[in-house]
């Protein structure tokens, strides 16, 4: 697993760009991708994929210790969806 400074320098050194700038820069693609898919958009990268938020509905789970019933609140998450060119990309098909 790559860290927040190790894919800072590796991204940093691919485009010959300062890390400073980097930092900003996916900071500034995290931040609108999260306020977008809180406000209920879809942001989408062409040949990568698609984030998105779904709902998971409350439920009832169980404590693994003691087995007692426990409430699960309703709540939002991220959902990433890989596009097709990705898949291909990840499984080594030419397209």
């Amino acid at each position: 697993m790559a860290t927040k400074a190790e894919m800072i320098e590796a991204v940093a050194d691919a485009a010959g760009v300062s890390k400073a700038d980097t930092e900003r820069t996916l900071g500034a693609f995290f931040d609108h991708v999260v306020s977008s898919t809180k406000s209920g958009e879809k942001v989408t990268w062409p040949g990568f994929g698609n984030f998105s938020t779904t709902q998971r509905a409350a439920r009832e789970g169980r404590n693994p210790q003691t087995g007692e019933p426990v409430k699960i609140k309703a709540s939002t998450a991220m959902k990433f969806s890989a596009s097709s060119t990705l898949k291909q990309a990840l499984n080594g098909q030419k397209k």
